[in-house]
């Protein structure tokens, strides 16, 4: 674990703002209450400590993704699914880099896109509700720490997609083996499905239309990776093709302002919101938000979408640590990991300023 250290002349965020300048304590990767003895004094100079940023959406197959995301303050990202687990799975919780979650594999529909054309394996297909307690069980013994699943559109153009039924079987399994459920929704009708069907956790928001009230309710999570879909609405939009189908009325047509206004009704009626960017280096998405800076794109607008930069801030640090039960962080109590983020300026007034970072601690362990 890091060395035992004291940063003094930090404003501390407890939630609801920033503290008066005060000093916070790290000994043995955790915070403490007392200066530990031979603690090395770092001076923050007014400076507002954060708790570190917890990305809940992105895709991870390199260790030099994770040393990314730790350079710009994201000290735990949650991985929403890897064709290749060899890769991921033993990323996670590596000392000295961002602290990995993983879903492994997703639950998909047989031919779907995942398969032909990302890599994703054949035995990811579910093919109906019978087939949901295998591929749950199979996740939990690749050591999943939570599943997810596609829930994907059938109107749109090529596209292989479980249904209701299916979809639910797998939510009911993955309850049965006591795992939460992210479930991928980036259209009307497949969040409506994901949410019916009891999904903890709705990834994404839509940007074809405005998502339906009738889903918007208090105790409703939703992960809405605003950094992607304005990212595939500035890069499919562009695309010839797909603007033939909009004007034909085949596919409605591609609009950020619906993600927005989507966020704001779900803020709204009181639904949970957390900050997720969908990082990725894979060349077949159409596009690949960067690990750890994207995390700052997602917090600025979250705040375009009516979160209040303090909302913001939480929906990055103690919201997802209670959604995820990962109860060791998220806040910057005695006894909690050491998982912090100092930056220059108050971000509960500009959240811009969560760019400026000055320190970064992972379990202690100051990252340079």
């Amino acid at each position: 674990m890091g060395e035992a250290t004291t940063i003094e002349n930090a404003r501390v965020f407890d939630g609801t703002g920033l503290t008066g300048p005060r000093a916070v304590h790290l000994a043995g990767g955790l915070l403490v209450h007392a200066p530990p003895p031979g603690a090395r004094v770092v001076d923050a100079r007014g400076g507002a400590l954060l708790p570190g940023l917890i990305d809940t959406h992105v895709h991870v197959e390199d260790l030099a993704e994770l040393r990314a995301s730790a350079h710009w303050g994201v000290t735990t990202a949650l991985d929403m699914g890897t064709p290749h687990l060899d890769r991921t799975l033993p990323l996670r919780h590596l000392d000295a880099v961002t602290d990995l979650f993983a879903a492994g594999h997703p639950a998909v529909a047989p031919g779907a896109t995942a398969i032909r054309k990302m890599d994703y394996p054949a035995s990811a297909a579910v093919a109906g509700p019978a087939d949901a307690e295998a591929f749950v069980a199979a996740r939990v013994r690749d050591g999943a720490d939570y599943v997810k699943v596609l829930v994907e559109d059938p109107k749109q153009p090529g596209t292989k997609a479980l249904d209701a039924a299916t979809v639910e079987a797998v939510v009911d399994a993955a309850h049965r083996h006591r795992l939460k459920v992210v479930a991928h929704a980036v259209t009307g009708s497949t969040f409506l499905t994901a949410v019916r069907a009891g999904a903890d956790v709705v990834t994404h928001v839509p940007v074809q239309a405005v998502v339906d009230r009738g889903a918007a309710r208090a105790g409703l999570v939703v992960s809405p990776t605003l950094v992607m879909m304005r990212g595939i609405c500035a890069t499919i939009g562009r695309k010839p093709a797909l603007r033939a189908l909009a004007a034909l009325r085949v596919v409605p047509r591609m609009d950020f302002d619906n993600a927005l206004a989507s966020v704001r009704l779900l803020r709204d009626s009181g639904a949970t919101i957390l900050a997720g960017t969908d990082a990725n280096a894979d060349p077949t998405t159409p596009f690949s938000p960067p690990h750890g800076e994207a995390m700052h794109q997602e917090l600025r607008l979250l705040v375009d979408a009516g979160l209040s930069p303090v909302e913001a801030l939480r929906a990055a640090t103690a919201t997802p640590a209670e959604v995820f039960g990962l109860t060791d962080r998220g806040v910057i109590t005695a006894g909690r990991r050491a998982d912090l983020l100092l930056v220059d300026g108050d971000p509960t007034a500009d959240i811009d300023r969560t760019r400026h970072v000055t320190g970064v601690w992972i379990a202690g362990e100051r990252v340079r």
